[in-house]
């Protein structure tokens, strides 16, 4: 409703500017091409600030749907990096982008992006994808440290790995990268190997661990789409076909012993959490019920 709100405000200078068509950036005829809002950007998108195009109201609005896509007043401090909205430093510096239109029956859009940030909602129409698309968070700070806001999600898989025994470590951890951006999060086909331990080859109580990992990284988002992704999870074959993998990249710049993994990934049918820790958090995250 918040969105709707937002676009009866804009006059058409505006609407120039922020509002796209839904499938703007498909190739001809609809097919090929990638789709604008389903991008995940480092930046506002464009280029184009809430603070270059919306008035000081609308912008308060656009804070307001902010919060309303995080989990309550501990999930909004995730999110804007206590604040900070990381690099961009200021709210009015980010942007929001609207795909489609709100005021009639066709499917829409929002997204907001900005610095290590790209969240969107889509009008709650069920098309089998959380989140309304891949999404992107990330924060500047050693990802090893405590001044990273998300190193919690870390702390959480890394007690799975401590958990493990000699020969699950041997299956979890994997070498080299699984990269970053888009193509680190396409999703495998049926007969295609996924790296790491699989769920159902831990035991109870490991497997509650995971549990809990799963549970921390949803934790900066409403609970709406945290229950999609537990929904999907559900329909693609459940937490027993996830895996957890461990990548150890020693060549990763700023890289200390201690610190023994560059990422971390859970992965599974139609659910990529692909999560850079080092030098600093980038985290990219798909899931759909629609199989590749």
């Amino acid at each position: 409703e918040m969105v709707r709100e937002l676009f009866s405000t804009l006059d058409d200078s505006q609407k120039k500017r922020i509002v796209l068509p839904y499938n703007h950036g498909a190739g001809k005829d609809g097919k090929g091409g990638k789709l604008t809002r389903l991008g995940m950007y480092n930046a506002a998108f464009g280029g184009t600030k809430l603070e270059d195009v919306y008035t000081k109201p609308q912008i308060e609005l656009v804070e307001r749907i902010v919060k309303a896509m995080s989990n309550g007043d501990d999930g909004y401090r995730l999110v804007s990096r206590g604040g900070t909205w990381d690099n961009t430093q200021k709210f009015s510096r980010t942007g929001a982008h609207i795909f489609g239109d709100p005021a009639g029956k066709e499917p829409w859009a929002f997204m907001f992006s900005g610095h290590h940030l790209t969240i969107r909602c889509d009008g709650n129409f069920s098309d089998g994808v959380a989140f309304g698309g891949p999404i992107y968070y990330g924060h500047t700070p050693y990802g090893y440290s405590d001044a990273n806001l998300f190193y919690y999600q870390t702390k959480s898989v890394l007690s799975v790995f401590e958990a493990l025994d000699g020969k699950q470590r041997e299956k979890a951890v994997v070498k080299g990268s699984p990269g970053e951006g888009d193509g680190s999060i396409k999703f495998k086909k049926k007969d295609e190997e996924r790296p790491g331990i699989l769920y159902s080859d831990l035991s109870k109580d490991q497997q509650g661990l995971v549990a809990k990992v799963m549970r921390d990284v949803l934790s900066p988002f409403r609970a709406e789409d945290a229950d999609e992704v537990m929904d999907v999870i559900k329909k693609t074959g459940g937490m027993e076909k996830i895996h957890l993998a461990f990548y150890s990249d020693t060549g990763k710049a700023g890289k200390k012993e201690k610190d023994a993994w560059s990422f971390w990934r859970l992965e599974g049918p139609g659910f990529v959490w692909n999560y850079r820790v080092l030098d600093h958090v980038h985290t990219y995250v798909n899931i759909s019920s629609k199989l590749a």
